[in-house]
């Protein structure tokens, strides 16, 4: 069931960007494409192996990026951005650089409080960002940062062995990864269905 759930959601965040890619297309200052082109993009990175999914989350924050020369105050991108470079930390075994994603993500998520001082979702993720450099230093020091980024064991593992890890590398991104990817995805997936729904009327 679980299986199936997961790859419910890897196409419909697929056709997601797909959809975000054609209208940026049409129209590349559309903010609101861009934003959930990039939170698609992050909730699609889980589903990936290491080195891809380092490669989606720089692609989603190139997008937030994007979005904030065209307007610096969209507390949505900010808070989206936030979450991208925590990921990009976590994907990242050097401390000292993780420090510095985590310093980027911290900042954004301060922004995007003092933008809407009271959603609840972004001081919830700014109390978390305090956190997220000594869970960094714990996942790395135990080893599981190896499994996240890619850089376990050589070629003399067994092919059960491998599988067995790369069971694990993926239970374990879903745990380290939890509440960034399901706030994205709630946000993408309201940010979707918004966009399928006609403007009321004005007055």
């Amino acid at each position: 069931m679980d299986l199936q759930n997961d790859f419910d959601r890897m196409l419909f965040f697929q056709h997601a960007c797909m959809t975000s890619e054609a209208a940026y297309a049409v129209n590349p200052s559309d903010v609101d494409n861009l934003t959930r082109w990039a939170g698609a993009l992050l909730e699609l990175s889980q589903f990936q192996g290491a080195l891809e999914s380092k490669i989606m989350v720089r692609d989603a924050i190139s997008k937030l990026e994007e979005v904030l020369v065209i307007n610096p105050k969209k507390h949505d991108a900010l808070w989206c951005l936030g979450n991208a470079h925590t990921t990009n930390a976590f994907l990242t075994p050097d401390s000292e650089e993780a420090n510095e994603y985590f310093d980027i993500a911290v900042e954004c998520f301060k922004k995007a409080v003092a933008e809407e001082p009271g959603n609840d979702l972004y001081r919830k993720s700014l109390e978390m960002s305090a956190k997220a450099p000594g869970l960094h230093v714990e996942i790395h020091s135990r080893g599981f940062g190896q499994q996240m980024t890619g850089t376990a064991e050589g070629p003399s593992a067994s092919s059960s062995t491998k599988a067995a890890k790369n069971k694990k590398n993926s239970d374990f991104n879903y745990d380290v990864f939890g509440w960034v990817i399901l706030a994205v995805g709630i946000w993408a997936w309201l940010g979707f269905a918004k966009s399928n729904v006609p403007p009321p009327p004005h007055q």
